[in-house]
C-alpha cells in the first residue's frame, strides 16, 4: 500500500506523467541499452522494440499500477502483476535487474519532467516503483520455486524429434529433453520460452504455446512466420521455418503463463483468432482427458480454412467433448461455408449458458471485440480471461 503522503503526490503529479509517459518510455529504453546492449541483444525482443509495442506497453503498466494506488489503495492488481511475472519468469528476470532498469527509468523521468521532479516528487514515484517490482519480484521467486530451479535458470536443451508443415505460415515441432529425463508437467494453456542464436550472435528469446496435453512425453509448439508489412519482419521465426529440422537442438525455458484452466466443471467459452488457437487446443485435449461434462462452445476466427493452422486437431479435439460445438468463422470461406459464419467473429447467434468461463487468445482487436459481445450477453468481466501474444497494449489502450 502506497503512503499517505506519496499517495497524495502521486494523484496530483499522476495527469503530468501519465501525459509524458510515453516520452519517458522511449527515453528509458534509449538509455537502458546504451548502458547495456547485451539486454536488447539476449533479453529484449528486438521486433518489439523497433515496432514500439514494448515501450507503450510499459508505459500503459505503469500507468495502470500507479492509478490502481490511488484509485483502490486496498486492492492489489494481481492479474496484471501475475501476468507480467509470468512472462518474465519465462525469461529468467532475476531481482537485481530491477536495480538496473530503476537506474535508467528514474533517470529518464528526471530528463523529461525536468523541475517538476521534486524531492517529493521522485520519493513518490520511487514508492511506486517498488511496490511494483518488490511485487513482480516475489511472485517470479514463487514460480521459480514451483519449478524447482533457481531465480533465472529457466533453460534446458531439448531435441527436436519432428517438425510438420500445417500451412504455408505455421509449422509445428515436437521435442523431448536432450537429456532424456522425464518433461516436467505443464497447465493447459501455457507457454515456453524459446531462445535462437541468431547469424549476428544475438540470442532472441521468443514465446510459444504449448499445444499437447499437459502430461505428455513431448513439449509441441507451433510457429508463426512473422510477415514484414506494418511491423517487422519476425526474424525468430523466420530463423526457426528456414532452419530448424528433425535433430536439431534447441534452448527452452520451464513453461510459464497465467491463462490456465481452473479445473472446475463449469461451461466454457474457448474463443481465438490466428495462431491463438494453439493454447486452446491445449485445453481442449486437457478437457477430453479429463473428461469434461459441462457444455462447451469453441470458437474461431481466420482469414480462410486454409490459412487455420491445426484446424483438423481444432475440430477432433472438440468432438471428443460429451457437449461441445466448434463455430468456425473465415473472412474468405471456401464454397458452401455459412454465410453466418463469414467474416469477423460474431456471438449474436450463439447461446451462452449462464455460468460460463470464458477464455481468449488472438489479436487485441479481435479480444476487445469478443469481450463486449461477452459483457453484452452477461458473462461476469472477471470469468473473461486473456492472453496476448507479444507485449499486452490492453492496458496501454484502456
Amino acid at each position: 500500500m502506497l503512503s499517505e503522503t506519496s499517495t497524495a503526490t502521486v494523484r496530483a503529479t499522476l495527469p503530468a506523467v501519465g501525459a509524458a509517459i510515453g516520452d519517458i518510455a522511449d527515453l528509458f529504453y534509449r538509455k537502458l541499452f546504451e548502458a547495456h546492449p547485451e539486454l536488447l541483444r539476449d533479453l529484449f525482443n528486438r521486433g518489439n522494440q523497433a515496432s514500439g509495442t514494448q515501450r507503450r506497453a510499459l508505459a500503459g503498466s505503469i500507468a495502470a499500477f500507479a492509478t490502481q494506488l490511488v484509485e483502490h489503495p486496498d486492492i492489489r492488481p494481481d492479474v496484471m502483476l501475475g501476468r507480467i511475472a509470468n512472462k518474465h519468469a519465462s525469461l529468467g528476470i532475476t531481482a537485481p535487474q530491477y536495480e538496473i532498469v530503476h537506474t535508467h527509468l528514474f533517470a529518464a523521468i528526471a530528463e523529461v519532467l525536468g523541475d517538476a521532479v521534486t524531492p517529493e516528487v521522485a520519493a513518490a514515484w520511487d514508492e511506486v516503483y517498488w511496490l511494483m517490482a518488490n511485487a513482480l519480484i516475489a511472485i517470479e521467486e514463487r514460480l521459480y520455486a514451483e519449478r524447482g530451479v533457481t531465480a533465472g535458470d529457466v533453460w534446458r536443451e531439448w531435441t527436436v524429434v519432428s517438425r510438420t508443415e500445417d500451412t504455408a505460415d505455421v509449422a509445428t515441432f515436437r521435442l523431448v529433453p536432450s537429456d532424456g529425463a522425464p518433461a516436467p508437467a505443464f497447465r493447459p494453456g501455457q507457454y515456453v520460452s524459446v531462445q535462437v542464436e541468431l547469424p549476428d550472435g544475438a540470442r532472441q528469446i521468443r514465446q510459444y504455446s504449448l499445444t499437447g496435453a499437459p502430461g505428455a512425453d513431448l513439449r509441441t509448439f507451433s510457429v508463426k512466420r512473422v510477415h514484414g508489412g506494418t511491423g517487422p519482419e519476425g526474424e525468430v521465426s523466420a530463423h526457426l521455418h528456414a532452419r530448424l529440422r528433425e535433430g536439431d537442438r534447441l534452448r527452452v525455458s520451464a513453461p510459464y503463463g497465467d491463462l490456465v484452466l481452473d479445473g472446475a466443471d463449469v461451461p466454457l467459452l474457448l474463443a481465438s483468432a490466428g495462431i491463438g488457437c494453439t493454447p486452446i487446443l491445449s485445453m481442449l485435449e486437457h478437457l477430453a482427458q479429463e473428461g469434461h461434462s459441462s457444455p462447451v462452445t469453441v470458437v474461431h476466427g481466420d482469414r480462410s480454412p486454409a490459412a487455420h493452422a491445426l484446424r483438423t486437431d481444432h475440430e477432433a479435439l472438440t468432438g471428443k467433448l460429451p457437449d461441445a460445438s466448434a463455430h468456425f468463422w473465415y473472412e474468405t470461406p471456401e464454397p458452401g461455408h455459412p454465410a453466418d459464419r463469414t467474416g469477423t467473429v460474431d456471438l449474436g447467434t450463439l447461446p451462452v449458458a449462464p455460468g460460463t468461463q470464458a477464455y481468449l487468445c488472438g489479436p487485441l482487436p479481435f479480444m476487445r471485440a469478443v469481450r463486449s459481445q461477452l459483457l453484452a450477453k452477461g458473462v461476469a468481466s472477471a470469468d473473461i480471461h486473456y492472453e496476448v501474444f507479444g507485449p499486452d497494449l490492453w492496458l496501454a489502450q484502456d
